[in-house]
Formats: structure tokens, sequence, C-alpha cells
């Protein structure tokens, strides 16, 4: 509750310091990095700088996030271990984890997506685009910072400490499926394509912007294990946008139609739905500052898993900047999971790049 109330009390105060009129890019174009659910399409949130019908844009998103998501069994077992020292995850450790009693489940792996989305501006109405995706699934880099940091916060280790830094490691039985892969090497590959078109042609009283964006992920080369569900998914997204001076209001709803999945668990066909609420502050003429919230809900319920945290909800809160050079805008944000906290990223980060070849035009 504390935090929520000095993320208020800032927003509150940089809204007090409003002035002369600003430009705006819009909510960070995150998208759901979590470990299940992550090779769904995601709807991303709609952007809000405007370009000349007949220009195009180039963005380009770096994703990375660093997972330690574990069942209660499994969390307790590792901090018995805490105190022998570390070690890799090997036969004896898994066959120990398959006999603890209920469902066992361990994440421990860093995870990097880069996207590439070209925009074209058809109309004043309408655009289109298409992102060209890939992933690599490591080891990564991260644990020694993230276990510091909990140790000088005070926060639970969430047995960390027993396990080897920096390595890939993968248990889960939920329920009727088995999945063991552990000291793997980094894994890497391209995934599906999504294509999408916008509409912004709302006139809304108040200055409001209405936009809707319709996207589909395509599956083109069939069902390839942590790459491709094999199946192609479709969604719809309308967002709000009201600028002021300085300040600028967000709010995202989408929903989207998952075909589910075989590999690596069997996941059903769903809708799933998705909020983003966000603010922006013009901060300089050429910085802008985003606070955001995302939710969703899960892909996995009750058929698959009796783990509460993984049918649950997902909460997560991302804080970052945006900054223009000329035609060039730079974004950076940091990710932090609420709430459920292993059915979602421990910690994620985003840079972006965006290339308008025009300058932006004012609204």
């Amino acid at each position: 509750m504390k935090s929520t109330a000095i993320l208020f009390t800032i927003v509150a105060a940089m809204w007090v310091s409003a002035a002369s009129a600003s430009e705006f890019y819009g909510l960070l174009r995150e998208r759901d990095l979590t470990p299940f659910g992550f090779l769904r399409l995601d709807m991303r949130p709609a952007h809000a700088v405007s370009i000349e019908p007949g220009n195009w844009v180039l963005e380009a998103e770096l994703g990375y996030q660093n997972t330690w998501s574990l069942s209660s069994n499994v969390q307790d077992y590792l901090t018995s271990l805490e105190s022998q020292g570390r070690r890799k995850l090997g036969p004896n450790e898994v066959a120990a984890i398959r006999s603890l009693p209920g469902e066992s489940y361990l994440i421990d792996l860093e995870l990097a997506t880069l996207d590439l989305t070209l925009h074209y501006k058809f109309s004043e109405q309408w655009a289109a685009y298409v992102t060209m995706s890939a992933v690599s699934y490591q080891g990564g880099f991260m644990d020694s910072f993230i276990e510091h940091f909990h140790h000088t916060a005070g926060f639970n280790a969430f047995g960390r400490p027993a396990l080897k830094q920096n390595d890939l490691n993968a248990i889960y039985n939920l329920k009727a499926v088995q999945f063991t892969s552990y000291d793997l090497p980094d894994q890497r590959g391209f995934m599906d394509p999504t294509i999408g078109v916008r509409y912004a042609g709302f006139n809304l009283p108040m200055s409001w912007r209405l936009v809707i964006d319709f996207a589909a992920k395509i599956a083109v080369d069939g069902g390839r294990p942590f790459l491709s569900t094999g199946r192609s998914d479709y969604g719809v997204e309308v967002s709000l946008q009201k600028h002021w001076s300085h300040h600028a209001l967000y709010g995202s709803v989408a929903e989207v139609y998952f075909a589910g999945t075989r590999q690596p668990i069997l996941e059903d066909a769903q809708w799933v739905p998705t909020i983003v609420l966000g603010y922006e502050y013009a901060w300089t003429e050429r910085t802008n500052l985003n606070l955001q919230v995302y939710t969703s809900s899960s892909v996995i319920d009750h058929d698959q898993t009796d783990l509460e945290e993984l049918v649950g909800r997902k909460y997560q809160y991302s804080l970052g900047f945006r900054h223009r050079f000329n035609t060039t805008v730079l974004s950076f944000g940091v990710t932090e999971n609420v709430q459920n906290l292993n059915n979602t990223p421990d910690i994620g980060f985003q840079l972006g790049l965006a290339w308008l070849p025009r300058a932006i035009r004012r609204d």
C-alpha cells in the first residue's frame, strides 16, 4: 500500500506542474513475457504518435526478463538445501522433486525477445503493421543482482541460493503432463509473425481519442516447442487516449482468441482479456515518463493444475521513459510483478527504438 501511495503522490505532483502543450508517444509497447502464455498473441498498446498519411515507422523492441517460479513444495525443498551451498540441478535433485507430494513446479530462466515492427499509414484513419519476432531462452546474468536485492531489502530468497546461478532449468508435472529440462544450452529461434490494422477515425467529445486495432498471429511453420503453438490467434483492442498540456491518460482493453497448444503442456482454446492503464508525463520538450499497469487472465486453468498462483490473474507494473532525437524515439522500461508472484517474471526490461523518417506531427 505504501508503494502505491508513493506512486500516486508522484503522479499528482507532476500533474500540478503542467505548462505548455507537449507531444506524446503513448503507452510503453511492452508484450507479455510470462512463462505460460508467452507464445500466444498479445495485443500491444496503441501508440499516440501522429504521422502523415503515406509515411511509415520502423520500430524495434528488445525485451528481457528473469523468471524464478516454483511451487511451495519445491521452494521448501530448495530452502532446506541452502545451508549446504549451491549446486547444479541434477538427477538427484530432480528425483527428489519428483517424489514431493502434490504438484511440483520450477522454472529458472531468462528470456530475451526482439520484435521488429513496420507501420504504414494509408490515410488519416487507417494504418497497418507487421511484426517479426525472435526469442532466446538462456541462463542469463541477472540472478546475482536479484538475490542481492532480495537480501538487502529483507525479502524471501525463495530457495534461489540452493542452485547454481545463471542456469536454464525447467521441471513441472502439471497434473498428467511431465516435463524435465535442466542445465540446458541456450535455445533460440524465430516466432510466428503478427499482422494488424488500426483505425482511428472516431470523433469523441472533449478531445478524447479512440483507436481500434485488429491483429492476427499467423502460424507459419507448425508447432515448435517454445517457439510456436502451431496455431493462429486473433484479437481486437480498443484504446482510449486523452492529452492535456503535459499529461496524458490511457486505457486499453483487448480480447484475444488463443487457439491453444499441446506443447509443452495442453492449453485449451479460449478468449483471453487484457487491460492496460497508464499515465504519461511530458517531463521536458523531448523526454516523457510513463507509468502503467497490466493485467490479464492466465491461459492455465484448473484442468491443467491445482496451483492457485498459476491459474490466477497476472499483474505487472511498468515504469519507463521515452526520449526523442529528431526522427528517432528511444524508450526504456522496467516491469515488476505483483500479487501472484509465480505466474509472471520477477523483473523485466524493455529497450525500444522507433525511427520515423519524417518528423512527428503534433495534433
